[in-house]
């Protein structure tokens, strides 16, 4: 449907960042190089450009990485998006200040995750618990959800800074349960 001239610009959605990273956007500085993961629409990569970090947002679906990009440039934010088979051998993505996974788990790709983050660089990472199979939504499949415990064993070497494991609130009425960690390359 044309815009009307003088009519206002259609409303943005731009979904809300996992409060794991907004507990801890306080890591996102201006100018840093970050990496976000499996960024699908981009929600994560966009609220770290929104601080002046340099965002490189990865992703294999090539529909959901041209949604994130027409967001992005509507709100006037620059990120690098990629599309990139992640279930192949990865190109060489080079290292990050800053690493963002959330919602993604493929162990057979935890070294190359736990490679991009720089030395004294930083690791953001969450994903669902098998205890998340209970709850009626999201994945079910044990390949894409972690075990009790298991988070800090795929960081290493990193050193975990902060992690939990949790039922948290959502939207809706709903709720997640999530394994979350920052660490960080000493």
């Amino acid at each position: 449907m044309p815009e009307r001239a003088g009519a206002p610009a259609p409303v943005l959605h731009v979904s809300r960042p996992s409060t794991w990273l907004v507990w801890h956007d306080y890591l996102l500085r201006p100018g840093m190089r970050v990496l976000d993961l499996a960024c699908g629409e981009g929600r994560h990569a966009i609220a770290a450009a929104k601080r002046g970090a340099e965002v490189t947002a990865v992703d294999g679906d090539s529909a959901k990485l041209d949604m994130g990009r027409e967001l992005a440039s509507r709100m006037g934010l620059v990120v690098d998006w990629r599309c990139v088979d992640l279930e192949a051998a990865w190109p060489d993505l080079g290292q990050y200040d800053l690493v963002m996974v959330f919602n993604y788990l493929d162990r057979s790709h935890a070294r190359d995750i736990v490679e991009r983050v720089a030395p004294r660089g930083t690791l953001i990472m969450e994903t669902f618990l098998e205890w998340q199979r209970r709850l009626g939504w999201g994945p079910t499949d044990d390949a894409h959800l972690l075990r009790p415990g298991e988070i800090a064993k795929l960081v290493e070497p990193l050193h975990v800074v902060h992690g939990r494991e949790v039922f948290e609130p959502m939207d809706a009425g709903r709720h997640r349960a999530v394994a979350s960690v920052v660490a960080e390359r000493r």
